[in-house]
C-alpha cells in the first residue's frame, strides 16, 4: 500500500463504505446497499455517512463523480485507485486475522512456558 494512506484498520462503516462505493452512488444508496449487504447488521446514519464520506474525500480514497445535471440534487462519490489499493490492503488484513484464529483453533496449546 503507498505510503501516503494511514495503515491503520478500517472501521466496520468504512469498510463497508468502501466496499460499496466500488460503484459510483449517492449517500442514501449507500446507506441502503451496507444495510442490504450487511444483511441489517450494519445500519449507517446520515452522519457516520457523512463524516466518513469528507474524511475518504480527505484522504482521496474516493472522489466526487457527480455529473453537472445533478450537482443541484445528489452527490455520487466513488472509489479511486488509491481507494481500491487502501480496501485490497484491509480484505487481505482481515483474511489474516481469519486465517490466525483458525490456526490458533486448530492447535493444541499445552500450558504456556515461562
Amino acid at each position: 500500500m503507498p505510503e501516503s494512506t494511514e495503515r491503520g484498520a478500517l472501521t466496520e462503516a468504512v469498510y463497508y463504505i468502501m466496499l460499496v462505493l466500488q460503484t459510483p452512488m449517492h449517500g442514501y444508496c449507500v446507506m441502503q446497499r451496507v444495510s442490504s449487504i450487511s444483511d441489517g447488521r450494519v445500519n449507517l446514519c446520515p452522519g457516520t455517512l457523512y463524516g466518513a464520506i469528507n474524511t475518504l474525500l480527505q484522504k482521496r480514497w474516493i472522489e466526487d463523480v457527480t455529473n453537472a445535471e445533478d450537482a443541484g440534487r445528489r452527490k455520487e462519490y466513488v472509489l479511486t485507485d488509491l481507494g481500491r489499493q487502501a480496501l485490497k490492503y484491509e480484505m487481505d488484513r482481515l483474511r489474516g486475522l481469519i486465517a490466525d484464529g483458525e490456526k490458533y483453533n486448530a492447535v493444541n496449546f499445552g500450558d504456556c512456558e515461562a
